[in-house]
């Protein structure tokens, strides 16, 4: 049963209030279209790791213009210790570890238990940082592979396209409490594969990044060393991930098998790899003395990475190759 009306202190019943008219109903059609489109942009902008984005080319390529990287540079220098005193010059190049001897390769056992632990930095691993927020912080991680240019990162498409490509980001290669021992890298270039830009198809969640230092011509293979990178790699073979939580000072690391999920798809099993592993090498082949190995996969792809107790890869086969090739191209 309705309740009845509430009465005026007159004892008459109120008439009927008159509408707002043609002209109320336009504005408030017009003011609820503008907060619709608002809520739409910024629900975009939310779902694109909350950074700014550009649409960059329909192939998949993204040339960040330098005063963009420059900025991004600027934000990292007040936020990370760069050792030592000049700004991105390392004491000595980590590339030198170890030269002109004979490799031992480091045989990989099987975490005990199979969990992610604190491990000391590589020198070619580092944070994906974001810049455009009041204090830069991390929630991905990219590696240094070796190209003919030796300036190239290889991490998760997710971690730099969604529904553009993001213009914050700087890689800190060896970072740790705070300090960023090889310097701070910002990308000229981004690749990511056409069938991710449209479909976020998980069987292409790979991203190549071109990247240089601001203020010199350094080249950071150069500075860090260089994973290699393999293509169609054989599977079922002892591997390690490493990689950074989010937010976290230091890396996390896990040895495990890394197997076949699919033809299209590698698996992991390792628990503990939580969120801002996205993008972490999965390494074969690693050298004993300088922790550089072969990377025959980055954290992703199904599920954009998988869960607590399983991680998967996109495979690298040919159309991996050929995004690399387009990527190291000129």
């Amino acid at each position: 049963m309705r309740a009845r009306s509430a009465r005026t202190g007159t004892g008459a019943s109120p008439g009927p209030r008159p509408g707002p008219g043609k002209a109320g109903y336009t504005v408030l059609f017009a003011t609820v279209l503008a907060l619709a489109l608002l809520g739409v942009l910024v629900a975009t902008r939310g779902a694109a790791t909350d950074g700014p984005l550009a649409a960059g080319e329909s192939s998949g390529h993204y040339a960040e213009p330098e005063g963009v990287g420059d900025a991004a540079a600027d934000a990292m220098a007040s936020a990370v210790r760069i050792e030592p005193g000049t700004p991105g010059r390392p004491v000595a190049r980590a590339a030198d570890r170890g030269a002109g001897r004979k490799a031992r390769t480091d045989p990989l056992p099987p975490s005990r238990p199979l969990e992610a632990a604190p491990r000391d930095p590589s020198p070619a691993i580092g944070p994906l940082f974001s810049t455009d927020q009041d204090e830069p912080g991390h929630g991905c991680t990219a590696s240094v592979v070796h190209s003919r240019e030796r300036d190239l990162l290889v991490t998760a498409a997710h971690c730099v396209y969604t529904n553009g490509f993001r213009t914050d980001v700087a890689f800190a290669p060896g970072y740790h409490d705070g300090e960023a021992p090889y310097g701070v890298w910002v990308p000229t270039s981004i690749d990511v594969d056409p069938e991710w830009m449209s479909d976020r198809d998980e069987d292409h969640d790979v991203a190549f990044l071109r990247v240089r230092q601001v203020g010199t011509d350094t080249r950071v293979e150069d500075v860090t060393g260089a994973e290699r990178i393999a293509f169609r790699p054989a599977v079922d073979r002892p591997a390690r991930v490493l990689g950074y939580p989010g937010e976290g000072e230091r890396p996390l690391a896990c040895q495990s098998v890394v197997r076949r999920e699919s033809a299209s798809q590698l698996r992991f099993d390792c628990a503990g790899l939580p969120g801002g592993t996205s993008g972490s090498p999965l390494l074969t082949d690693v050298d004993a003395d300088s922790g550089l190995g072969t990377v025959v996969g980055v954290l992703g792809g199904k599920d954009e990475g998988g869960d607590d107790e399983t991680s998967y890869s996109s495979y690298f086969g040919g159309a991996v190759e050929r995004l690399y090739r387009r990527a190291t191209a000129g």
